[in-house]
């Protein structure tokens, strides 16, 4: 592992990351996305050509009944009750995120509230390189399909078969997803956003994707929203003496999977620091401080996407934690179990932006709108107070539009 300083260059250039696009990467997508907007399917079936090699006719970016319930005989025996296991699981969690609309009364005739509704339409965008990510359908739409969401259409890039991985189609179709379309890239993105004669337009963008999709989505934000702009994934352990490190070893390189995941150890621990900072073969930072006060304070610097607290009392760290995706408590909570089971969505802020935003989760798919209700008595006892400022900003149509009701 490389060491790092605390207050070192090395040190401020992995607390500043973020997922700002190349001038290069931006150009080519806004070159795409405009040709989407244009062409239409023409542009998909092109770009899909394109990229992923693959020739398609406009009937057959759809995926048909057919090749879903083909889908069910390519699967390996016992995958299928797995898949219907972890979305039992992950329902308990999201239930109990759902928020209730509310009303306050006042007794002088004012009565205010929240009301919450489901977005419309969400679409979802799953990766499938040279994998198949199984666990982004599931973590994306279940939290939509609980919120209520009314239509999901989901896109990943079509396979040399013309067709999408059996495991997405599979575990889409057990979350009861509306359309699932055979597009992949920033195509994809522009797609939703946009519309075309096939792809129906979406009022919100979910799932993670390499830096096209990435760039794509910040492009498209303000014609629907967007979930987040994710970056490389990330872990930042905080651990000390009581931690096992080979489970820290294991937890590091796991994160190195990932294309250019980002591994960090912060650690109190003379045993660990020396041991680790010598070891070739884990990849990551290590970054060595006083104590486990001052390894908390360097994680809130960090922002991690996923934070492991590797030590004994790890809900006395909790409390002090401000800023992190998601976080892993103890020696038996590695990121895997978020990953794919635990229940929370493995969509997470990245780059830092953990300071500011949290996880997709069931109310990312939810709005909510003022309930504001005064009656005559009410409002005439605060017209005054609505004089006041509209002279200060100069607005004599709000002003009259009170007066007209207490004159």
């Amino acid at each position: 592992m490389k060491s790092v300083k605390v207050g070192s260059r090395s040190f401020e250039r992995m607390a500043a990351r973020s997922s700002l696009s190349k001038e290069r990467t931006r150009k080519k997508v806004v070159r795409i996305l405009e040709d989407v907007r244009k062409e239409g399917d023409s542009a998909i079936l092109r770009y899909t050509r394109r990229f992923d090699k693959v020739n398609l006719t406009r009937k057959e970016l759809r995926v048909t009944e057919a090749e879903i319930s083909g889908a069910y005989q390519d699967l390996k025996p016992g995958i299928l009750e797995t898949l219907k296991a972890v979305i039992r699981n992950m329902e308990g969690f999201y239930r109990n995120q759902i928020p209730k609309s509310w009303t306050i009364k006042h007794r002088s005739g004012i009565e205010l509230g929240e009301k919450f509704d489901p977005i419309e339409k969400v679409g979802v965008y799953v990766p499938s390189g040279t994998v198949p990510l199984v666990s982004s359908v599931y973590m994306t739409v279940l939290p939509a399909r609980i919120a209520g969401v009314k239509k999901i259409v989901l896109v990943s890039p079509p396979n040399q078969h013309n067709s999408i991985d059996p495991h997405i189609l599979v575990i889409s179709d057990l979350l009861k997803v509306n359309e699932i379309y055979k597009v992949g890239g920033a195509q994809a993105i522009g797609a939703l956003a946009f519309g075309t004669k096939t792809i129906p337009v979406v009022d919100k963008i979910v799932g993670p994707g390499n830096e096209y999709v990435t760039e794509a989505k910040r492009q498209v934000y303000g014609y629907c929203d967007i979930d987040m702009l994710a970056g490389p994934s990330e872990v930042l352990i905080i651990a000390n003496n009581y931690a096992n490190i080979e489970y820290i070893r294991k937890d590091l390189m796991a994160q190195a999977e990932h294309h250019k995941g980002l591994s960090m150890l912060v650690t109190p621990s003379k045993r660990l620091f020396n041991s680790l900072s010598r070891d070739k073969e884990t990849p990551g930072y290590i970054v060595k401080v006083g104590n486990l006060s001052e390894a908390v304070d360097v994680s809130n610097m960090i922002a991690p996407e996923h934070l492991q607290l590797m030590v004994k009392a790890p809900e006395r760290l909790l409390k002090k934690i401000t800023n992190a995706g998601a976080i892993f408590m103890g020696q038996y909570s590695p990121v895997a179990v978020g990953d794919y089971i635990a229940g929370p969505s493995h969509v997470l802020p990245t780059g830092g932006t953990a300071k500011y935003s949290s996880g997709l989760n069931l109310r990312s798919f939810m709005k909510s709108s003022h309930v504001i209700s005064y009656s005559r008595r009410a409002l005439c006892a605060s017209a005054d107070w609505i004089r006041e400022l509209t002279a200060i900003e100069k607005l004599a149509g709000h002003r009259d539009s009170v007066d007209v009701r207490c004159d």
